[in-house]
């Protein structure tokens, strides 16, 4: 039994295309997308209609979560600034019918063909938890508390990982559309069953090359650039560097509350100068 596991599209249209293009060269018997197909790049429902049309198993991802709770009185408050632009713009690529169906989505997954493994966006407990190498097993355990499982296949964190703790295994899937280790291609991870691993799973993890530059005009084609503002350009260069924009930027504001009354433009370019 061999398992596909694409997540973290974020939008990235020709890196998804890319992907299902390589999915079908390894042979799986099974794909499963973990969450997080929409948000980031400018082609959200067009990366969702694709992947429905995978006919596979889909959980949501956060992203997910944000686009279905988008303008209702589930959303935070601050969902309503300039800094969730691009959260505005893919809601908007979606009907009422269509972000109903983003809310029916599970958010973790189990096969029957999979016994003993677990599938998570960021772990069982939230779809927003992170795993490093360098997380405490004590916070681990309280992270993964809910799991019965020993092997957790999981996303989020946007490059490819492995964890063992405790007698079990986390694998993190990477970044279909925005990998952030520094290399611009599109990842996924393979499992396959194997007696003599640890969890009695092998772990692949692929990167795949595809249009990089493609996937950068679509954010100024699509007038994506224009109407989302700064945060959609901090993602461009996410898609086109794969190294982190958005999070030292988000970091920098968090630290300098002096910046609050000041337009994101203006703030993103203070930043660029790196001034403060």
């Amino acid at each position: 039994m061999r398992i596909a596991i694409i997540a973290d599209i974020h939008g990235n249209l020709p890196a998804l295309e890319a992907v299902v293009v390589r999915i079908e060269q390894v042979r799986a018997d099974r794909l499963i997308v973990a969450g997080d197909v929409v948000v980031g790049a400018p082609d959200s429902a067009a990366c969702w209609q694709r992947v429905k049309a995978l006919g596979c198993p889909i959980f949501r991802g956060n992203h997910e979560r944000y686009v279905f709770d988008f303008d209702t009185p589930r959303a935070r408050p601050e969902w309503a600034s300039e800094r969730f632009g691009p959260v505005r713009w893919a809601a908007g690529q979606f009907s009422a019918a269509e972000r109903a169906e983003l809310a029916s989505l599970p958010a973790t997954l189990r096969l029957p063909e999979a016994p003993g493994v677990l599938f998570v966006h960021g772990s069982p407990r939230n779809d927003h938890d992170l795993v490093f190498p360098y997380t405490p097993d004590a916070e681990l355990a309280e992270k993964f508390a809910g799991a019965g499982e020993r092997f957790v296949v999981r996303a989020h964190n946007h490059y490819c990982g492995v964890r063992d703790w405790s007698g079990g295994r986390i694998v993190t899937v990477g970044s279909v559309g925005l990998p952030l280790d520094g290399t611009p291609q599109a990842q996924f991870t393979v499992i396959e069953r194997d007696a003599m691993a640890i969890g009695g799973w092998r772990v692949e993890h692929h990167a795949v090359p595809y249009d990089v530059a493609a996937a950068v005009r679509r954010f100024r084609e699509s007038g994506y650039l224009d109407v989302a503002g700064p945060m959609a350009e901090l993602y461009r260069r996410e898609v086109e560097t794969a190294a982190f924009q958005v999070l030292p930027f988000l970091e920098h504001l968090r630290r300098r509350p002096e910046w609050a009354a000041v337009p994101l433009t203006e703030a993103l370019a203070r930043f660029d100068r790196r001034e403060g």
